[in-house]
Order: structure tokens, then C-alpha cells, then sequence
């Protein structure tokens, strides 16, 4: 590609996503795009800030992993360890992901765990940032020290996270907190990477949406540890119910496999929210029972190699808005102009 030649992902411009707001004090925020660097004893002072909950200073240790820059792998050895409870939440558009996961946040402040939440939201394709839906419906949580909320934009990664998502869980382990949410884009059928990055997935459906319908496509029945039928109180909610309970049983189990249980909420009330935290706490003893749980962090770390690796494949191999054209006009194929990209002329 010749230089200075203007590509299809020059328009989503990196940085999306960084929409964190933090009261005055602590450890001023990054907000510098690529090529921000800490020097070794500024990036361990931050790391003790955040660590003594300064949100600033974790907001500025999440940038420097989400833009990859040189501080990166020194941060990484910093925060190593940690045994946060990691839940993911996914499910349709409108099932209320971001109510119920402000009403989990609630719960399991007043149990006393430090929480946070990674709320990954789709870019825009022209500017490459991120809407703040989820931030606004947990604005109850803005100024709670034990709760730290982020939006991360996909910046172009499917499967409904963004390629960065489990180097920002690991962050937060690192950090001390006690139960990391990660709330996926909501577009529906494709957001299966959750499965292998949470320890517990929760998937949301809502009645009257044709959601038993869509789990049945979607293969949720192996991607879904709780079912959560949401907004309860609606008509039909009782038969969503029973329409997930007749696809489980079709599914068959040996002796000591997990079986979901089904859970009903209404998130805007905080109605059965405690029912659920406890089947959430079920299925973690259940994973703590020989070596499920280990399995399942490999697992994860696979899943984050691999999120990685296809980040810096769609970085370097670029479609330039010519090669576009060219397919467009028919001067020539889709085949021939992946081939031209990937540097085979073969």
C-alpha cells in the first residue's frame, strides 16, 4: 500500500471509547492516543493509585492497554494475579443488560466486593468512538469509590467484545476487584467470545421479543450458563420461561454437568436479583469443583491471544478506499483484491 494512501479504517480513528470522568485529585487521566508512554516508577505509582481505588489512575491504566503502547507489557507484569468473579452479561437489544447489571452492582456493593464493569459498545464507523448508553443507566454508581465503570469501544472486532476486553479484565483482577462485569455490544446472534472470556455468561431475554426462538439459532443452549428472563412482570413471561425450560430439556447431560438454572428479574425494581447472584454463586462453586475453573482462565487466555492476533492482522493488512472502488466498478473481484491485500498474487 503506498504511503499516505488513505484506507477504510482511517475514518474510525483509534482512541474510541475513553469516556471516563473522575473527581478532581489522583493521578491525572490519559488522554493522549497512540504512542503514550509511562516511565517504570510513574507507571508503579499509578498502579498503587488504582489499587487504593484513585479511578483516575485506573482510567489511565486502561488507556495505556487499549492503545498497546510501549507501557503495555510493563503494566501487564505488574498486575498479575487475582481472583475476581468475572460475569458476562449478553442478550438482545432492549432485554435491559445495562439496568440488570446496575441492580448486580447494587447487590454486590452491599455485600461489601469492590466491582467493575467493562461495557462494550459499538463504534461509530466514521469517528470510531462509542456511545455512552450503558454509562448512563449506571449513573446511580458514578460516585461509589468501590465501583469503577468504563465503556470500551469494539473499534471493528466482532463477536461482541472489543480485542482488548479480556487485557482490561486482567487489569481490573490485578487491581483488586472483587467482581468484573463485562457487558457485550447486544447485536444479537454473533456474541458467542463471552462464553470464553466470563467464568459465568448470563444470557438476557425479555418476553414478547421471540427470544426462545433466537436462542435456538443463536446455539446458546451451550453458551449460556443462567438464564435470565428480564422485565417479568410483562405478559408472556411465563411462557418464555417454559420455552427455555422445553429446549434444555432436549439437551442431553452426563451425571455432574452444569444444568442452567432459568431466573426471572425485573431489573428496574431490583426483583429477583438476589435469586440470580446466588445461582451466579452456584455455578462458581460448581467451576471451582476440580479443574473447571483453571480450565476455563486457559481458556480465556486463548481467547485473548486470539483477539489480539486478529487486531493486528486487520491493522497491518488495510483495505485502501481504491481497492474498494476497484471491487465496486467490477474492475476486479473480491478474491483477487483479498489476495492484493495479503501481498499473494498467486
Amino acid at each position: 500500500m503506498a504511503t499516505g494512501e488513505r484506507t477504510l479504517d482511517d475514518r474510525a480513528a483509534d482512541g474510541g471509547g475513553r469516556h471516563d470522568r473522575a473527581p478532581s485529585g489522583g493521578a491525572p487521566e490519559d488522554r493522549t492516543r497512540r504512542g503514550t508512554t509511562l516511565q517504570d516508577s510513574a507507571l508503579e505509582d499509578t498502579v498503587a493509585a488504582a489499587r487504593k481505588g484513585d479511578r483516575r489512575a485506573t482510567a489511565r491504566l486502561l488507556t495505556v492497554l487499549e492503545n498497546d503502547t510501549p507501557a503495555a507489557p510493563a503494566l501487564a507484569g505488574l498486575v498479575k494475579g487475582g481472583e475476581a468473579q468475572v460475569v458476562g452479561i449478553t442478550g438482545s437489544p432492549g432485554v435491559g443488560k445495562s439496568t440488570l447489571v446496575s441492580a448486580l452492582i447494587g447487590a454486590w456493593r452491599a455485600q461489601g466486593l469492590r466491582v467493575g464493569v467493562l461495557a462494550v459498545d459499538p463504534s461509530s464507523p466514521f469517528s470510531g468512538g462509542a456511545i455512552l448508553g450503558d454509562r448512563v443507566r449506571m449513573a446511580d454508581h458514578a460516585l461509589d469509590p468501590g465501583v469503577y465503570i468504563r465503556s470500551i469501544a469494539t473499534r471493528g472486532h466482532l463477536g461482541g467484545l472489543a480485542a482488548t476486553t479480556g487485557a482490561g479484565v486482567r487489569l481490573l483482577e490485578g487491581l483488586g476487584f472483587d467482581v468484573v462485569i463485562v457487558e457485550t455490544v447486544g447485536v444479537g446472534q454473533a456474541e458467542v467470545e463471552i462464553a470464553s472470556l466470563a467464568d459465568t455468561t448470563l444470557l438476557l431475554l425479555a418476553p414478547g421479543m421471540g427470544d426462545g426462538i433466537q436462542a435456538v439459532k443463536a446455539g446458546v443452549v451451550e453458551i449460556a450458563d443462567v438464564y435470565v428472563v428480564n422485565k417479568a412482570d410483562r405478559p408472556g413471561a411465563d411462557g418464555t420461561v417454559r420455552d427455555l425450560k422445553a429446549m434444555m430439556s432436549l439437551v442431553r447431560r452426563e451425571p455432574g454437568e452444569w444444568r442452567q438454572p432459568v431466573c426471572t428479574t425485573v431489573a428496574s425494581e431490583a426483583k429477583g436479583v438476589d435469586e440470580l447472584i446466588a445461582a451466579i454463586g452456584k455455578h462458581h462453586d460448581w467451576l471451582a469443583e476440580g479443574d473447571r475453573l483453571a480450565d476455563q482462565r486457559r481458556r480465556r487466555a486463548a481467547a485473548e491471544i486470539r483477539a489480539r492476533v486478529d487486531a493486528a492482522l486487520r491493522e497491518r493488512f488495510k483495505v485502501t478506499e481504491a481497492l474498494a472502488e476497484a471491487v465496486a466498478s467490477g474492475e476486479t473481484d473480491v478474491a483477487s483484491a483479498a489476495r492484493s491485500v495479503l501481498g499473494d498474487t498467486g
